[in-house]
């Protein structure tokens, strides 16, 4: 696994902890429980940045969301909740 979200629920930001990056791009697809896309985030990391801060989610609804996260041609999914 090359990335981990540090907190599985969220309000307005997502904070992403990185381990094992083999490339400097990472890209990330916020999608709501229909599958839609909510948001999607697109960064190239410095090497030595271990963490990466996603804001202004606050606009989206209370709900369960799946991330999807992908870098070079490895990818992980996981699921978050946003809250009050």
């Amino acid at each position: 696994m090359f990335a981990k979200v540090k907190y599985p629920v969220f309000i307005d930001a997502l904070k992403l902890e990185l381990a094992n990056c083999s490339s400097s791009c990472l890209k990330a697809v916020l999608k709501d429980e229909g599958g839609s896309i909510c948001g999607t985030l697109e960064a190239t990391l410095p090497e030595q940045e271990r963490e990466i801060t996603w804001r202004g989610l606050n606009h989206l609804p209370y709900g369960v969301y799946t991330l999807e996260v992908s870098q070079g041609e490895d990818e992980m999914k996981t699921r978050l909740v946003k809250r009050v």
